[in-house]
């Protein structure tokens, strides 16, 4: 049987001897990449964020977490060391969709209101969700890889980000909502 000729090899395929790196060490390599240029990402677009804000409690939670994901670019780097790669960002389109549509969100809101903290904390809690399945995801694969300490790193993060989504939807559902609800 013959098989179809494309002129390029998978990204990841598998590799022949075993002294080569495995495809699936190849593609966690290449997802910490991504999640560190996400992270990267988000400690420039917080600020923004943060300034669009007006509840006090939903600026300390993303001022607090801007903290935090200064954090995490570090434990990503302390995973590169760990893993004797350099610490090289590559580009996250996921993460760079997200931010911008946070960014559209803002700009279609009234400054000032509850409706626009809303929107923040939607879009907040959007990047959390992805981060979130991001660790998870990165997590088990370390763990699959027998990378115990890497796996400890993701896991510290994990929870981190598991946390800050929570904390946003105790904003949201305990005050913001309601307050947007009765604006005109």
């Amino acid at each position: 049987m013959k098989t179809k000729e494309t002129g390029s090899d998978p990204k990841f395929a598998s590799k022949t001897t075993q002294q080569d790196s495995p495809a699936l060490n190849e593609l966690f390599k290449d997802s910490i990449a991504d999640l560190y240029w996400a992270e990267n990402h988000l400690v420039k677009s917080l600020p923004k964020m943060i300034s669009a804000a007006t509840a006090p409690e939903l600026i300390n939670a993303i001022e607090s977490h801007l903290e935090e994901t200064k954090n995490h670019v570090v434990r990503l780097e302390q995973i590169f060391e760990l893993l004797g790669e350099k610490a090289i960002a590559k580009k996250c389109d996921a993460m760079e969709g997200l931010t911008k549509e946070a960014e559209g969100i803002v700009e279609s809101t009234e400054p000032g209101t509850a409706t626009r903290d809303v929107g923040i904390i939607l879009a907040s809690q959007k990047v959390e969700h992805y981060e979130i399945a991001s660790y998870n995801g990165l997590y088990q694969l370390a763990i699959t890889l027998g990378l115990k300490d890497v796996a400890e790193i993701l896991e510290q993060t994990l929870a981190e980000e598991k946390l800050a989504d929570n904390k946003l939807g105790d904003i949201a559902e305990n005050e913001i909502n309601y307050k947007a609800a009765e604006e005109a």
